[in-house]
């Protein structure tokens, strides 16, 4: 089993720390001609797929790349504005590759707040009297372990956490499992 994110939260609810240990695959790359057969448009600073889905490009895909150029919100890394560059016919044909793009750091610390309100109230609609809230949440894709310390502790970021983070995750990922039900 990969381990694809990990969120410290404080009692507060609180992003204290996150760390990713992935990189978005492309989901599909495809070149086009003039003109583009998809509905693109901007949302939360990133370029998604709108409207037409089709050979593996799925409405909500994210823009990651056009002509091996990378995409960074709406723009591509030499700076061009990504729909303007789509919207001009002298431009095709055009190979962009599509995927899930990375959560930005406002979405992550919604995320975390979400996922705190979710435990707590996990925690008080519980007809187990102590229960400790939600210990995980299972789709059809991945599974959401969460972990209670027993005492607050305050992390501080510092490459040596980083470091020994990443060394624990990829332990993690040998071994295989969390342990029952995993």
């Amino acid at each position: 089993m990969a381990i694809f994110s990990v969120y410290l939260v404080n009692k507060a609810g609180g992003l204290i720390y996150q760390y990713d240990n992935y990189v978005p695959r492309a989901e599909a790359e495809k070149t086009f001609s003039y003109p583009l057969d998809l509905v693109l448009k901007i949302h939360d600073e990133k370029v998604i797929v709108s409207f037409g889905q089709r050979d593996g490009i799925r409405v909500g895909h994210a823009v990651l790349s056009i002509n091996g150029v990378d995409v960074m919100g709406k723009n591509t890394a030499d700076g061009k504005d990504v729909i303007e560059y789509l919207k001009d016919s002298s431009n095709y044909p055009v190979s962009i590759r599509f995927g899930r793009a990375r959560l930005s750091s406002n979405e992550k610390l919604m995320l975390a707040s979400m996922f705190h309100s979710l435990f707590a109230i996990g925690s008080q609609l519980s007809p187990e009297v102590g229960s400790s809230g939600i210990e995980m949440l299972e789709t059809d894709v991945f599974k959401l372990h969460c972990f209670q310390t027993l005492t607050v502790l305050l992390f501080f970021r510092c490459e040596l956490f980083d470091q020994n983070l990443k060394i624990a995750l990829e332990v993690a990922e040998k071994a295989g499992s969390f342990g029952p039900g995993s």
